[in-house]
């Protein structure tokens, strides 16, 4: 994705002035975003489809309980999140010597 971005701005530049290119990038990059995420919504739907010809009772329980499911593995995710959170600063306060021996000016 960096390629297309970096074509995106160097074609954009050359057009427009520089204060207008990161607004540009940012509404480029969220249309790509939303595209890919009705993409994969569209594909939840259609299996949901095949799933409710297929087996409609099966197909309504997963429409009744799929919200059920996801209250109860909300902590878990928060959980998770936090979890992640505390190892990504361990990891910084335990590489931090490192990086400062490294480069001088590089943190």
């Amino acid at each position: 994705m960096s390629h297309w971005v970096d074509q995106t701005s160097m074609a954009i530049k050359s057009q427009t002035n520089s204060n207008a290119a990161p607004l540009f990038l940012l509404a480029e990059l969220f249309a790509l975003i939303t595209r890919k995420l009705i993409r994969g919504l569209m594909a939840a739907f259609l299996l949901w489809c095949i799933l409710f010809v297929i087996c409609w009772p099966v197909a309504l329980l997963a429409l009744v309980f799929y919200p059920i499911v996801w209250l109860f593995l909300l902590p878990f995710r928060l959980v998770g999140i936090a979890v992640h959170g505390v190892l990504e600063l361990v990891w910084a306060v335990v590489t931090l010597p490192a990086r400062l021996l490294a480069v001088p000016f590089r943190l």
